[in-house]
This record gives C-alpha cells, sequence and structure tokens, in this order.
C-alpha cells in the first residue's frame, strides 16, 4: 500500500522560514531509516503558497488564483510516498518523526488510489495506459 504523509503548514512555514540545522539533521536521520527500511519512495518541501497559484475549474471555464493562501492549517508544506503493509504501519512511522515545525504541528496520511480500487470502470484500455505512463516516468528518472 502506498501512502501521501503530508505534511501541514505553518506560519513560519507559510513565511518562507527554513528549518534550523538541528531539524534538517534530524530528518535527514529520520528519512534514513525510512530509506533502509525500504518504505519512503519520495519526499520533499514545498516553498510557501505565496510563491503557488491555483486554478479553479467551473465548467470550461479556468480562474488562476495566486498565492498566498489563507487558512494556514489547510496548506501543505512538504510530503513522503511510502510503500508499507497497512495504514497503521504508516502511522507508526509518523509517531517516531521529528516534529517538522518549531510550533505544534500536524501530519496527515492519505492512501493512495491503486489500479484495483476503481473496479471495472477502469478498462483495459486505461489500465495499460496507465502502465505505459508509468514505464515512461521510470525512464526519463534513469536518465
Amino acid at each position: 500500500m502506498r501512502f501521501m504523509i503530508i505534511v501541514k503548514a505553518s506560519k513560519d512555514s507559510e513565511a518562507g522560514v527554513m528549518p534550523d540545522e538541528k531539524l534538517l539533521a534530524a530528518m535527514g536521520k529520520f528519512n534514513e531509516e525510512l530509506v533502509k527500511a525500504g518504505v519512503m519512495l519520495a519526499g520533499e518541501g514545498l516553498h510557501p503558497s505565496s510563491k503557488g497559484a491555483r486554478v479553479r475549474f467551473s465548467g470550461a471555464k479556468r480562474t488562476v488564483i495566486d498565492g498566498p493562501f489563507a487558512e494556514t492549517k489547510e496548506l501543505v508544506a512538504g510530503f513522503w510516498i511510502w510503500q508499507v503493509k497497512s495504514k497503521q504501519e504508516a502511522i507508526e512511522w509518523v509517531k517516531r518523526c521529528p516534529n517538522p515545525m518549531r510550533e505544534d504541528s500536524e501530519i496527515e496520511i492519505r492512501q493512495v488510489f491503486e489500479a484495483e480500487d476503481f473496479g471495472a470502470e477502469f478498462t483495459p484500455e486505461l489500465r495499460e495506459q496507465e502502465e505505459r505512463l508509468r514505464a515512461q516516468i521510470a525512464a526519463k528518472k534513469k536518465r
């Protein structure tokens, strides 16, 4: 099972305050543990929402909204993609994580959809397309 582990933003992360050396070292050590355990597939921090944009869809209309965005508690400061056996295993890993912020913070755990989750609607043709795209992505990563 794959899970996206979502590090929620804070006032500091939205203000562009970078983590100190101590936190970077602690997170680096944690990431090493994840990699050694074969859990971590990807992980990155994100710039503040002031450097981002949203695209709102309404029928055929597309509206671009530049950041920053309100409601810091709803924003994402970073993420990991993990491969684990269960949600409980993901929870156990998150509980071992250093606090990613200088203040109280929150990490959200969300399961990633797999092909079989879509049932019959995900036709053999769509499955083939998905597999072809994943192979192309993997080939580009190797370059």
